[in-house]
Parts: structure tokens; sequence; C-alpha cells
């Protein structure tokens, strides 16, 4: 797991080796104090071989510099680390977030109906922001912090060996204290990740569907969901801040030892003049230098957890693998005709469900108009949805100019289809924005024509901003007949010889209706257009119908035809001109 992140680190390498370069500068310097100390007791103060005089003037001159490195040098030193370190880590985050973006948007419906939007959301900000603390303190301050410890403990080996083998008997305990509780922390961060996310999910649903909640008024009821979902989270929370505090408990415990030890030894030695009073006082002062780097060792181990389990979280994001595939010399597709079949087509949305789509046998002739129909829940929008590749197959194949789709490039394939859904997405962006998904290259005069070829134009200027008016979430702002009509822009404006039309109208009420539905006849001309339906009356014009009833083809023709042979078609007719 380390090695895949340090795959995107690798380009900052240098950047990160001059981070703790700097910062080895900037932890050294505070190292001169104790020394400073030790100076000034043993060859100022207790030097009886000098005047009073020089001995001020020997302060002075250590004073002066001791302010000329902490007051000019260290601090343009503590600016530069900060930089480098902050720059650097969020360099690399948005790395990661850029190739999980792509990543997402390679992954096939079946993922994102499997997965609450709330749940991947919190992997793409919130776990992979957890993982800079890795780089910062991963990658940087433990490496300092070792280098801190290594420093001041030459240091110490040269002002006494004694003392410092004194320092050293705790460091085994340390090592296993450390070892014990690093890998439990791990498991409980990694639990408490997931619970948040888990809220996160079930938020992101419930402020989503804000209007079902308050027309049911079900406040109560969804009150004690989110506090089911909130506490499991405040007790993985309780979980993991007891054992972090059994942690630093035990940790500081141990480090505390140490210089109970250090300055119980030292006493002795000074008493029996075995080293001087100035070497006593900066010994104690580089007992900070070296069990509070351990100190903060602990810490950055407990961070270090809380990044691991985030990472997993994010590498497992990453491994999703992808349903829909580009197979090895896939070439971009150009539709010339629009000539569709559909050859022993079966489908299942996961192997250990049943099947949805049965032998499917159908051609669709270039420039055709073909309706699906049926009851709710019989195939009917899952059948459709394998043309774009939305979903593969199963069984059998899907051709387009006599080629199998799975031959062509998908997003060339998904470029050249049109779809129109009963509802639409707009993004919340201007008018123009949303028209422009359709082809990010068109000009301002293609979006309007487009817009006047959809009936949208006359709204849209009667905006206050006209094209430029911000839809808000969803096209909130919008009616449902004005959402669908900016939708239907965006296809005249890719201009598809195929295009899709699921339950384009059936939402609408009439006069959005009728509005709408002359626009898609205009749309479907000289195209392609495959129709699923609801409302009979608006595919009587097709050029063939086909009835799908649990998976299945039962019929097949033209309305007129159907009608007369009176089965499944003249059934469902018949029901809705009662």
């Amino acid at each position: 797991m380390i090695r895949r992140y340090l795959h995107f680190v690798k380009p900052y390498k240098w950047r990160i080796i001059a981070t703790i370069l700097v910062g080895i500068l900037k932890f050294g310097i505070p190292m001169l104090i104790p020394l400073l100390i030790k100076y000034v007791i043993d060859d100022i103060i207790n030097n009886s071989a000098i005047s009073i005089e020089e001995k001020f003037t020997r302060l002075a001159i250590a004073l002066g510099i001791a302010i000329f490195i902490f007051v000019i040098v260290r601090p343009p030193i503590e600016f530069l680390r900060q930089y480098l370190a902050q720059w650097t880590s969020n360099k690399i985050l948005y790395d990661i977030r850029k190739r999980l973006y792509d990543h997402l948007q390679a992954l096939s419906a079946r993922f994102y109906a499997n997965n609450q939007a709330g749940q991947v959301i919190s992997r793409v900000i919130n776990d992979v922001e957890q993982t800079k603390d890795f780089i910062l303190t991963g990658l940087m301050n433990i490496w300092l912090d070792c280098i801190t410890i290594i420093i001041a403990l030459s240091i110490m080996f040269y002002l006494n060996v004694k003392l410092t083998l004194a320092a050293l008997i705790i460091f085994p305990v340390y090592i296993l204290t450390v070892y014990f509780f690093f890998g439990r922390l791990r498991n409980l961060t990694r639990k408490r990740s997931q619970a948040l996310a888990e809220v996160q999910g079930f938020l992101h649903e419930r402020v989503q569907g804000m209007s079902v909640i308050k027309s049911f008024a079900i406040e109560d009821n969804e009150a004690k969901n989110f506090d089911r979902h909130n506490q499991n989270f405040l007790q993985r929370a309780f979980n993991h801040t007891r054992w972090n505090a059994y942690s630093f408990s035990a940790i500081n415990t141990v480090t505390d030892i140490g210089p109970l030890i250090v300055i119980g030894s030292g006493a002795f030695l000074a008493i029996n003049g075995s080293i001087t009073v100035g070497t006593l006082a900066a010994f104690v002062g580089y007992l900070e230098q070296l069990f509070g780097p351990l100190r903060r060792l602990v810490s950055s181990f407990t961070t270090l957890t809380q990044s691991f389990a985030s990472m997993d979280r994010v590498f497992q994001l990453m491994d999703e693998g992808y349903d829909i595939k580009n197979k090895k010399g896939a070439l971009p597709l150009e539709i010339k005709e629009g000539h569709i079949e559909l050859n022993d087509v079966s489908f299942k949305y996961n192997s250990d469900e049943a099947t949805i789509l049965k032998n499917i046998n159908l051609e669709i002739k270039q420039g055709e108009t073909v309706a699906f129909v049926g009851m709710s829940g019989g195939g009917k929008s899952t059948l459709i949805n394998l043309i774009p590749r939305f979903y593969d197959v199963t069984d059998g194949e899907i051709r387009i100019d006599g080629t199998n789709i799975k031959s062509y490039l998908t997003g060339s394939l998904r470029n050249q289809i049109g779809l129109v859904q009963q509802d639409n997405i707009l993004f919340s962006d201007t008018i123009k924005e949303n028209i422009l998904l359709g082809r990010p290259d068109a000009t301002d005069e293609e979006v309007i024509n487009a817009a006047k070829m959809a009936n949208a134009h006359d709204f849209i200027m009667e905006l206050t901003d006209g094209y430029d008016t911000e839809v808000g979430e969803r096209g909130v702002k919008l009616s449902g007949g004005q959402k669908q009509r900016v939708s239907i822009a965006r296809i005249f404006l890719n201009n598809p010889p195929i295009i899709i039309l699921d339950e384009a109208t059936s939402a609408l009420d009439l006069e959005s209706e009728s509005i709408i539905q002359e626009a898609l006849n205009v749309l479907s001309e000289n195209r392609t257009t495959l129709i699923v339906a609801h409302r009979l009356s608006t595919i009587t014009h097709a050029d063939k119908i086909v009835v799908v009833e649990n998976g299945e083809i039962v019929e097949v023709g033209s309305h007129k035809a159907l009608l007369a042979k009176k089965g499944a078609y003249e059934h469902l007719y018949s029901i809705q001109n009662l």
C-alpha cells in the first residue's frame, strides 16, 4: 500500500528531500541552546580566571550571536520549510484526486447502483485529505525527529558517555510499547473512518430527498435513523479515543522515567566531581531534545494509523474493477447508417441474480423509429441501456453498422448516441454551460440554434440572465418541462446519428409534453430513434413497436398491425383508452 502511495510521491521526491534538509536546519538551531547554557555556566559564570568585565564581554558576544541566529536566520528557514511541506503535500493530494475522478468516470452504472454517493464522496474528499498526514508526518516529520534524536545523542555522547547510556535504558521499553498499540489503533481507525463515511452517505441521501421527508412529515423518524448512524460513529470514535489515550499514557510514562534516571545519575556524578555543573545543565537541556521527539513519534504513529486506514479506503476505491472495458485494439466509432442488431442478447445485473433479458433478437434499420412498450419492470430501460454500454450483455451481442459495439472505444460510442431521460440531470451551472455538455467546443451561435430547435430559446430569453442564468443543483430553479428542453438542446448540439428517448415526456403536463414532443419529432428526423414510453399515444407514429414482457419480446409490428392482432399491445392500448 505504501509503495503504491509512493508512486504519487515520486515526482516530488526532490522537494521532499529539500524540505527535510531545511527541517534539519530548523530543528538543529534550537540544539545550540544547551551548549550555550554550558558555555555560560562553565566558561563565564564559574570561570574564576577572567575578570568581571571579560565575563560581561563574553556574555554579550554569545547572546549577540544567539539573537542573530534565532531572530534573523531561523524565521526564513521556518517559513521555507512550512511552505515546501504544504505545497508538496497539497500537490500530491491534487494528483490523487485527479486520478480518482478519472477512475470514477470510468466505472460503470453497476458500481453507482451498488454504492452510496456520499460514501464515494467521503473517500475522495475526507480519506484523501487524511493521507496528507503520511506525507507531512511519515515522509517529513518522522525523519526530522529521528535525525534530531541522532544529533542529540551524538552531542550527549560527546558530553558524557555514562549519562547517555543511562538515557538509553528506556528505549527497548519504548519500542515495545509503540509496537503493542500501533496495530490495534490502525484497526480501530479504519472502523471509525467507515462509520464516518456511513454518516456522510446517509446525510447525502437525506439532504437530496428532503422534500420527500417533509411531504410525509417523518422528520422525527429520520432524526432517529440519523441518530443511529451517528451513535455508531460515536461508539467507534470512543473506542479509538480510549486506545489512543492508553497509548499516550503508556508512552508518556515511559518517556518521563528516562529524564528521572538521567537527572539522578547526573546529580550523583556532579556531586562526585565527575562532571561540571554546566555539563549537567546542558545534559538536562538535551533531555527535551531527546524525549520530545520520542513523544512526537508516538503522536506521529497515531496520526499515521488514521492515514493508513484512509489509504486503505482510497486504494480500495481505486482498485474497483471496470465492468465496461475497451478491448485491445478497439477503434473509434463513426456511425454512418445507425443500423442496430441485437442477436440472442441476455442480461443479468449480477451473476447471482435472475436474468432480466432473455434471448432478445431485434433489427433496427437506418432511420427507423422503434418504440419499446410494456408493463413496468419488463426490461425496456435495461434493454436500451445496453446499446451505449452502460452495462454489457451477459450473452449474445449488439451490433451497430454490422460491427460488435465492444469493438469500438466506449467514449466514441456514447458520444454518437443521444440520450434523453425522464429525469435529466442539469448541473448547478448556467443554462449555456449545461447545453455545452453536448459539445463543449460549440460557439454561442450554435448553442442558441440548438436551444431554438429544442423550443427552449424563448423561455431562456425570458429569464433574468438569459443563457447565463444559474439553474441550481440538478436544475431545481427550472420547471420539469424547461429542464427537459435544455437537455434536448444538448442533443441537438451534439447531433448524434442515434437517439434514445427513455420516458422523455411521461412526467410532464400536457402543454409541456406537446412542446417537447414537437422538438423530439424534429430531433428524430433522419436518425435512428429508440423510444421507451408508457403513454402509448406518444408512439403511434413509430415505424416499429416492440412489446417487452418479463424480459422477452412478445410482439413486434406497427401500431395498426398490433391493434389488429389483438394481443399484448392491444391489451395495453385498451387499458390506457378506457
